[in-house]
């Protein structure tokens, strides 16, 4: 009999025997004798039924009844008759299972087109195929294994085993569809959303942290100007830099998908009941179930959040812990050499306390239209903008000012380095076989090919000269997400490359500042990223907000990305004092950015793309004023943010903390994300709209005092 056919028999026991109940009941009280043959009768009802089950499921083979499994580690694997999965981890807490759905299977041919870092993804001759027989399921080598097949002949295997050496488990799957040689295939596989499910994490994502009721694609793009999903630059609610495949159930456990390919869910949208997460590869040639296609997905275990974060930083790295200067606000200056010294000297005398100038522009830069000022994007020095400027560096560190300067990973035609590394086979290749060349900005190049070892040989050379020979003491290691989809690079596909280009990028960074500075004495930051990156850069800032109060890329924005890659295991984050796309800021905006930015683990200005018209901390004495008092309570806290540095690249847990990190057992913690705790104790809510005087904030479980 059909699972339903089962169903509708014992709820019909059920009303009979709740029937005789009821009619025994009108006649009134019950002998001894009476009571005991009733309890026979439905005793022998329920018997029966017991039998009747049994002899079916047993006729029906394995995958007509529940059953359950134990894994090595003592998690318990429950499969249904129609192939949903729940899991327990070994102290009996559900963990993430699989909905009572069909797998599915897409193959399709891909039309991606890339703009200026955008990307848009269309599918061509789209054929679906649901694995809608679910044939049951075994314990095979130690693992759960259950098997789907649909009437047109593709099928397909989930595995469910131990993971190691993280407290988790595996869920792997994969399938059989003839004929797919040479296409793109999708594997979509159905999670289990119930009512109390939390989504929280996907890497740098700027709405809210709970993204329940939210479907969009993960993929490692430009984020957008506005992000308001309306013209070609705008970028949309969910388009980011550092996207990753993971999400955190508040309840204590988390799913990781382990892979580099384009990732898309549905977070119980389409289906209340279903979390859909389809995963995208292409292997020309080869057919679809091989090894390297196949799906994989982690769940960890927890049990508490804090747990289920540092689980994640032990599969995916840690980053490294930078010098104490850093800790110390960062003052953005640019216009060459006389324009750094005035502004040092202007710091000084308005007592404001910094550590380190980040000047973008060592390498040029120029006015490209009114007030904006944009880079010159090549990786050697500016010389006459900064005609000495190994002399500038070594004259601020005698007044112990570090300098911090700037490197991306473009190739800009007409510049110092795209001739050379064109002829030396050092960019990709458009499907033509010509170098694959696109707009920048305002310029015309290509990206480096960093899966070429003489590429990295090559840009390591002029990374090692900015410390070795100019002094630099870090920079920001900016882009890293314009790989492009078809391209023909020197190894790999890139549709998988595009991904782990930013670590690729970032891991060259890292590698010249350990060997120039093995004592630690360096910083860099970025902004691009995906699973892995983690362990292959130090600092994430959270990319070019708009400079305004927009509730879609301004000042609100930076709190959710923040808290999310805290979340995804990427701990050491910082932001833009105020913003940089847009513009011009406005005072009350920089006041405002300010305050946030004193209770950021790195307090750091930056000048804005309309550096020429952007308010500054110098703009006006109220605004130096201001300045000043937070610049001041950020350095009394370095001796915190330092403790919470080492606890973070020790455990993943970020200095800046999600309140249900803190209080995980508190429901109303759990929606906000427009407060964080810096640390365990301190409650850090800002004023994020404009004209606001003050604000409602949100206090946990606990007694609390005002700070000011």
């Amino acid at each position: 009999a059909e699972p339903g056919t089962l169903r509708a028999r014992r709820r019909k026991a059920a009303r009979e025997s709740i029937a005789e109940r009821r009619d025994e009941g009108r006649a009134g009280p019950r002998s001894e004798a009476s009571r005991a043959a009733a309890i026979l009768r439905a005793m022998s009802r329920i018997i029966g039924i017991g039998f009747v089950l049994g002899v079916l499921c047993a006729s029906c083979g394995g995958g007509s009844g529940a059953k359950r499994y134990e894994l090595s580690d003592g998690t318990r694997v429950e499969v249904d008759a129609e192939g949903g999965v729940r899991l327990f981890a070994p102290d009996g807490r559900a963990l993430a299972g699989l909905a009572p759905r069909a797998p599915t299977l897409r193959r399709f041919t891909p039309d991606v087109r890339m703009l200026q870092g955008f990307f848009t993804f269309r599918r061509r001759e789209l054929e679906e195929r649901p694995l809608d027989r679910f044939e049951g399921s075994a314990l095979e080598d130690g693992r759960v294994v259950l098997r789907f097949s649909s009437e047109e002949g593709a099928s397909g295997a989930l595995s469910i085993g131990v993971d190691t050496p993280s407290v988790s488990t595996s869920i792997r799957f994969d399938a059989q569809w003839a004929g797919s040689e040479g296409r793109e295939v999708s594997y979509a596989l159905p999670f289990a959303c119930d009512e109390e499910g939390s989504f929280v994490g996907f890497g740098a994502q700027y709405n809210q942290t709970d993204q329940r009721g939210e479907a969009f694609t993960l993929w490692v793009q430009e984020q957008g100007l506005a992000r308001t999903g309306t013209g070609l630059f705008s970028g949309d609610e969910h388009t980011t830099y550092f996207p990753m495949p993971w999400w955190l159930d508040w309840r204590g456990h988390g799913v990781l998908v382990d892979t580099l390919a384009k990732v898309d869910v549905d977070l119980c949208l389409r289906d209340p009941e279903v979390v859909w997460v389809e995963v995208e590869h292409r292997v020309p040639g080869a057919a679809v179930g091989d090894e390297d296609t196949s799906f994989e997905a982690v769940v960890l275990h927890g049990p508490t959040p804090r747990d289920v974060v540092r689980q994640l930083g032990d599969r995916v790295g840690r980053p490294s812990r930078p010098p104490e200067w850093a800790f110390s606000p960062w003052i953005a200056i640019q216009g060459g050499s006389e324009a750094v010294r005035d502004e040092v000297t202007r710091l000084r005398e308005a007592e404001i306390p910094f550590s380190a100038v980040w000047v973008q522009d060592w390498i040029g830069g120029e006015v490209i239209i009114g007030d904006v000022y944009d880079l010159t994007y090549r990786w050697v020095t500016d010389e006459e903008l900064y005609p000495d400027l190994p002399g500038l560096i070594a004259e601020l560190r005698s007044d112990d000012v570090r300098f911090l300067g700037y490197a991306n990973s473009f190739v800009i035609d007409g510049l110092d380095h795209y001739d050379e590394m064109a002829a030396m086979g050092m960019l990709p290749r458009d499907p033509a076989g010509e170098i694959y060349r696109f707009g920048i900005t305002v310029s015309e190049g290509s990206v480096a090919d960093f899966t070429n070892p003489a590429t990295d040989a090559y840009v390591l050379g002029y990374l090692r000269a900015m410390v070795r020979d100019l002094g630099i003491d870090g920079w920001m290691a900016d882009f890293g997400e314009w790989l492009p989809y078809d391209s023909q690079i020197f190894a790999g596909d890139p549709a998988l490359v595009h991904n782990d280009y930013p670590r690729l990028w970032h891991r060259l960074n890292e590698q010249v500042m350990e060997e120039e500075r093995p004592d630690g004495d360096w910083v860099v930051f970025s902004r691009s990223g995906w699973t892995g990156d983690q362990s292959a850069q130090q600092i994430v800032w959270i990319g070019d907000q708009e400079a305004d109060w927009e509730p879609t890329d301004g000042l609100p924005t930076v709190l959710p990305a923040i808290l999310n890659l805290g979340l995804s295991a990427v701990p050491l984050v910082t932001h833009d004092i105020a913003g940089y796309s847009g513009g011009p800021s406005t005072k009350e905006l920089f006041q405002r950015w300010t305050e946030l930015g004193a209770f950021t683990t790195f307090m750091r200005t930056h000048e804005g793309l309309a550096a020429l018209a952007n308010w500054g901390w110098d703009s006006d004495a109220e605004t130096t004023a201001h300045f000043r008092r937070f610049a001041r309570v950020h350095e009394a806290l370095v001796p915190e943010l330092l403790a919470l540095a080492d606890e973070a690249v020790e455990t993943s847990m970020p200095p800046m903390r999600h309140l249900a990190l803190v209080f995980p057992d508190d429901l109303g913690s759990r929606a906000v994300s427009d407060q964080f705790l810096l640390g365990d104790d301190l409650l850090v809510a800002p004023v994020v709209e404009e004209g606001a005087s003050s604000r409602e904030v949100y206090l946990p479980p606990g007694t609390w005092f005002h700070v000011w």
